[in-house]
């Protein structure tokens, strides 16, 4: 039968899939990823027939036509998320494993299927996911130093920091590739140690946040701040890390950036504060594109024209 893995190509989905290729190796099998936002990843498997499919990280409800047929068609799939599901498909041929909790991510979803067996990696994952507080009780719990909690969260943030990009070109390097490169190493005190790929993602990560640090808040509301990034490849590659530096900043307040796309329409990203971590889904789902999970979502193309309709809405919401 033929093997299949799909998934997210932020730290999420990459430190989900380690854990889990770690425990099953699958040698051989199909990666299918891409940039953090190309979450409709399951149309590329149109024509699949009697194989063994892995999904983790991406929105079963933005790929529900697709799963259907692929159930169909007889696959074996089993399904792993955070993000808002919808309702979930009743078949013999799928294993869903989802679980939007807002201190939840898909990696520590799988740690919690493999009993902890492959810990540091969840909790890199967890840090990548913007879940600071978690990763770091965690860590503590294995008794961690201070010098191996700084390197997990070092990991999870380069890691994720790889994934964002408007495509795949505006990335350091390729999901599939850097998945590959992590899937060498047991554990992740290693990986940060010995690959040379680290030190490509730290210089490049050191470079965006400082051209990052000179933006100033487009709109600053009583409960939140939007910053309006521009039509840069830096901007395209630093707007989720950045987005979530500044909900760490301010965890009391919402926040959202504002990135062009090509076609002129606008791709958003917001969180929730972290004092709570609600409200950024139902937030970005009243738009057309919108979508993601309680403490973080987005939109891939607001219209221009709706830009002050969602400016409205932001701080409507997390006014309340």
């Amino acid at each position: 039968m033929n093997s299949i893995d799909v998934f997210n190509g932020d730290a999420d989905g990459i430190c989900a899939l380690q854990q889990l290729r770690l425990h099953h190796p699958q040698p051989g099998a199909r990666l299918v990823t891409g940039v953090k936002r190309d979450i409709a990843l399951l149309p590329r498997l149109t024509g699949t027939v009697a194989s063994r499919i892995t999904v983790l990280d991406i929105s079963l409800d933005k790929n529900r036509e697709a799963l259907e047929q692929l159930l169909a068609d007889e696959n074996c799939i089993f399904y792993a998320d955070h993000h808002y599901s919808g309702e979930i498909p009743e078949s013999a041929f799928l294993e869903a494993h989802i679980d939007p909790s807002p201190r939840l991510c898909t990696a520590l979803i799988i740690d919690r299927l493999l009993a902890g067996k492959y810990r540091l990696w969840a909790i890199a994952g967890a840090f990548g996911d913007n879940l600071d507080d978690v990763a770091i009780g965690h860590a503590e719990n294995l008794g961690l130093t201070a010098e191996k909690i700084a390197i997990l969260r070092e990991t999870g943030r380069l890691l994720n920091y790889n994934g964002y990009g408007l495509a795949v070109d505006d990335l350091m390097m390729h999901p599939a590739d850097l998945f590959i490169e992590v899937h060498r190493y047991a554990d992740p005190f290693s990986f940060h140690q010995a690959s040379p790929v680290l030190g490509k993602l730290r210089t490049g990560y050191a470079q965006d946040m400082a051209n990052a640090a000179r933006l100033q808040p487009f709109r600053i509301y009583s409960a939140g701040r939007v910053f309006r990034l521009p039509a840069e490849r830096w901007a395209n590659r630093v707007v989720g890390v950045f987005v979530n530096q500044m909900a760490r900043d301010q965890p009391e307040m919402a926040h959202a950036t504002i990135l062009p796309n090509p076609d002129g329409s606008l791709l958003v990203s917001v969180r929730a504060p972290l004092a709570d971590r609600t409200g950024a889904d139902t937030l970005c789902r009243q738009f057309a594109t919108g979508g993601g999970r309680a403490a973080a979502a987005g939109i891939n193309r607001l219209p221009a024209a709706e830009l002050e309709t969602f400016m409205a809405c932001f701080a409507q919401l997390f006014s309340r």
